[in-house]
């Protein structure tokens, strides 16, 4: 094995509103890939928000489900990465890995396997029977889904790719089954899509008295195994390239 990779560390997120932090990954992305900044892993604990695959604006209820999102306190976006609608609040950790690669169309299942499997590693070390592999009737469904015991989803993630650099978004449920149970039940009614409720779980109801911090702390101490994570902020340049994205994020009421 060779050194570790130096990569920056953003910790923290933007603000209030949703939708900037959605705009910012892609511009992260297309930093790296045209090398203007190096290796980027942002952690951050979100506002509450419905992040909804682009196909999903293609379904006729889009506009019903975006209605139903913000009835339940939650602020619709339209996510860069792919998948369907997912849910999350400060309850839960996402995690921004961004990339530069010469091979960005390939390798694709090979990091959703290995960051699952990573971060599989970290809840166990917490107590928890963590696997990777879809649960039947999950929410926003993938084959690299880091589950409890086979039954509820705890970890889902989605890449972006671009010529250049890849992005690996990875949301982590923590303290907020319930409330991403509802607002999802609420959303997929009305994109008419069929999941199962029951599959929808946390780490923290897996695992009593594990706090965000815990299992922020136990993820970016896996990442120190292949990456030398060194503090960083968000740049000037960066913020700003993010608020001209927000029109492609937003969903107008």
């Amino acid at each position: 094995m060779g050194s570790p990779v130096d990569v920056e560390l953003l910790h923290g997120r933007l603000g209030p509103e949703p939708v900037l932090e959605v705009a910012l990954a892609p511009v992260l992305l297309d930093a790296v890939a045209r090398g203007d900044r190096g290796p980027v892993l942002r952690c951050y604990r979100p506002p509450p928000t419905v992040a909804f695959g682009r196909r999903d604006t293609f379904l006729p209820g889009f506009a019903s489900a975006a209605a139903a999102a913000r009835g339940h306190g939650f602020v619709p976006v339209i996510r860069a990465q792919g998948g369907r609608a997912a849910a999350y609040d400060e309850g839960c950790v996402v995690l921004d890995e961004i990339m530069p690669a010469k091979d960005w169309l390939t390798g694709i299942q090979d990091r959703f396997a290995r960051e699952a499997q990573r971060q599989a590693q970290a809840l166990r070390g917490l107590g928890i029977d963590a696997r990777v592999g879809e649960v039947p009737g999950e929410y926003c469904p993938g084959a690299f889904t880091v589950n409890a015991g086979g039954r509820k989803k705890l970890i889902g993630s989605a890449q972006r790719a671009v010529p250049g650099g890849w992005l690996l978004s990875t949301v982590v449920v923590i303290q907020s089954a319930a409330r991403v149970r509802s607002v999802l039940e609420s959303v997929y009614d009305a994109l008419e899509l069929e999941w199962d409720p029951a599959t929808a779980g946390a780490v923290a109801e897996e695992a009593p008295g594990v706090r965000v911090d815990d299992v922020e702390h136990a993820l970016l101490s896996a990442y120190t195994q292949r990456y030398r994570l060194l503090p960083a902020s968000i740049a000037p340049d960066a913020l700003t390239a993010s608020l001209k994205r927000v029109a492609r994020h937003h969903v107008p009421q």
